[in-house]
């Protein structure tokens, strides 16, 4: 009975913000706390919180409530130009019962940075837990179009989770594309990566890639991950040396080794998504 309450609160906080109109986003209450290498928000209308947001980072310096710079929006579900930012068709749709963009735009003037990756959680009971879930977390540049960075959808409703080396904007979305179709966009995105970095630096990676993908064609799934987890470590022991491996609010730097791991971890959860549910 409380969790039903507590729903009916979710939805007519959601029908309210709605009815002031749908023409465009609305922006939605945030409040951040940061300490460490952690920083909270909480996203919600009064005492109702609609999301918990939790960023854990390795190794941040000048982390606090005003340096991470996250903001969210309540968004029209049926505003054109976002729908454009998402992947073609309709098989991926922003989850209705949680209809929020949250934003990661720590400012330059913050001077927020940090160290190799770090994991987000955007943990809600807007939005009911099953097995095999089809709900991920995407991610866009402002403004820009949106891709699977899923690394684990857990229960408690839900807890939605994401590696990442840099930020931008995210949304909880349901997506009903072909794993297969995911795994290859993915392996594309690393293959962009590589081709980023030195030379000398590449061909290690590609190796491990083309052993990757050629497990995942031929069924060996635990192959294609045991390569896909060489590739996440490969990229953190060469982190710092070999390649840069930090992100600045400053954007001056691009955090090679952040991206690459970040990329290989959401990659290994669709492999192993492939393995357990097939298409």
């Amino acid at each position: 009975m409380a969790k039903q309450r507590w729903m009916s609160t979710l939805t007519l906080a959601f029908g309210l913000m709605a009815g002031a109109g749908t023409a465009a986003a609305q922006a939605l209450p945030v409040s951040i706390e940061a300490s460490g290498n952690v920083a909270h928000a909480r996203i919600g209308l009064g005492s109702t919180s609609l999301a918990d947001v939790t960023l854990s980072f390795q190794d941040a310096s000048n982390l606090n409530a005003a340096s991470v710079g996250i903001s969210a929006e309540q968004l029209n579900l049926a505003d054109p130009t976002l729908l454009a930012r998402l992947p073609a068709g309709s098989l991926t749709q922003i989850a209705s019962g949680l209809p929020v963009m949250i934003t990661v735009e720590p400012p330059a003037s913050g001077g927020l940075s940090f160290r190799n990756t770090g994991r987000m959680e955007i943990h809600t009971h807007a939005l009911p837990y099953t097995v095999g879930s089809s709900l991920r977390v995407f991610k866009a540049p402002l403004g820009g179009s949106f891709r699977d960075v899923t690394d684990e959808i857990a229960q408690g409703s839900v807890r939605a989770r994401s590696t990442y080396g840099g930020f931008s904007q995210f949304l909880i979305v349901s997506d009903l594309r072909p794993t297969a179709d995911v795994v290859a966009e993915k392996v594309a995105r690393l293959r962009t990566n590589v081709d980023a970095l030195p030379a000398a630096e590449q061909a290690g990676f590609d190796t491990l890639i083309d052993n990757a993908e050629s497990a995942v064609a031929r069924a060996d799934y635990a192959d294609a991950i045991a390569n896909v987890d060489a590739l996440k470590a490969r990229a953190l022991e060469r982190g710092g040396s070999a390649l840069a491996n930090e992100w600045r609010a400053s954007r001056d730097v691009t955090n090679h080794a952040g991206e690459i791991a970040a990329n290989a971890a959401t990659l290994r959860f669709s492999v192993a998504y492939l393995r357990d549910f097939g298409q």
